[in-house]
């Protein structure tokens, strides 16, 4: 095979950041996707309909307008959040989720939630007027290993959210191990789930070969081999509960190589690349549209694109290091390394 045309693919993970930073990335997530799922974790978070809309002219400002690309906004789940505010997002054609961070949990959490009894009454509203709700699913206790955060986080945390408000619709984002594709696999058609491209690439080993490599560093963290199987299984299965977030997470290479580097990887630059690539080594190219195209609208109830891209099959190097905010250079996951496929055509 030497091209690919999938239906344009989607992003249903994705952080923008915002200020200076957005004109270096939006172009990128934009060049390749429709639309994306945007997170609310800024400094202070996007906590209303009001600070949703306010992001998104901003967003779009960064953004070449003949791409089309359009941002689904979110708000910021916190203790006080109260039920008016889910349901003005409901009536916003523009707000499609709601984002539940445990607070401490990963990059701008901070304001998140401390327990989750504090906002069961909002959950409630959003399983009423169906109002998506995307989980960061990891618990924060430090008497848990971080490996284990997520398995924890499904039975201590999501289980008896989900047998409270059976209704409530749920995606699972980033996942990374073996117990939340089968939780995901076993639950009903309103609970769903993204997949990184580095949690398909890569198992814990990673990050320490021939030393710490705090680019491999990202929250969730990888984890053993074996999830990462059972993670490639699913986004390749073709069942429709799996579907594409990068979770691209742009830090600076300063932050990033730190004395407490950041957690996050940036991968934007190539995302569609990468899971390509991901796909091809698993002999599922075939799978990859609805990965990447279809289950993901499917999952929130918006149209498919139309549009399509284009895929060559082309060896090329990335890039060691992109512009950034001031002085300062965004490392890309794979940086310097080889692709053998690349986006050659937008049909936007």
């Amino acid at each position: 095979m030497k091209q690919l045309t999938l239906r344009k693919p989607d992003d249903w993970h994705v952080h923008l950041r915002d200020g200076e930073s957005l004109n270096f990335v939006v172009p990128a997530t934009a060049r390749q996707f429709a639309r994306a799922i945007v997170m609310p974790n800024l400094t202070p978070p996007v906590t209303t309909v009001e600070h949703a809309l306010a992001y998104r002219e901003r967003i779009l400002a960064a953004t070449d307008p003949k791409l089309g690309f359009e941002p689904l906004m979110t708000l910021y789940l916190t203790d006080v959040t109260d039920p008016d505010t889910v349901r003005q997002a409901k009536a916003s054609p523009y707000v499609h989720a709601v984002k539940y961070y445990p607070a401490g949990a990963t990059t701008n959490s901070e304001s998140g939630v401390t327990k989750i009894d504090n906002v069961m009454g909002v959950l409630e509203t959003m399983a009423e007027v169906d109002l998506p709700l995307l989980v960061h699913g990891e618990v924060t206790d430090h008497g848990v290993d971080i490996f284990d955060r997520e398995k924890v986080f499904i039975h201590d945390i999501l289980e008896p959210v989900l047998q409270r408000i059976p209704d409530l619709r749920v995606v699972f984002e980033h996942i990374t191990t073996r117990d939340a594709v089968e939780f995901v696999t076993n639950s009903n058609a309103r609970i769903g789930a993204t997949i990184t491209p580095q949690h398909l690439l890569f198992d814990r080993n990673d990050i320490f070969k021939g030393g710490i490599r705090p680019h491999y560093y990202c929250l969730p963290i990888l984890k053993r081999s074996q999830h990462r199987a059972a993670l490639l299984e699913a986004a390749t299965s073709g069942n429709p509960k799996f579907f594409l977030g990068t979770d691209s997470a742009p830090h600076s290479q300063a932050s990033k190589e730190s004395s407490c580097g950041c957690a996050g990887i940036y991968s934007a630059h190539s995302a569609i690349e990468l899971y390509a690539k991901v796909f091809e080594a698993a002999d599922a190219l075939d799978q990859l549209e609805a990965f990447a195209s279809l289950n993901g609208p499917n999952f929130y109830g918006l149209k498919l694109n139309t549009e399509t891209i284009t895929l060559a099959r082309e060896t090329w190097q990335l890039p060691k290091e992109l512009p950034f905010t001031g002085d300062d250079k965004l490392i890309p996951l794979l940086a310097d390394d080889t692709l053998d496929w690349k986006l050659v055509t937008n049909h936007g």
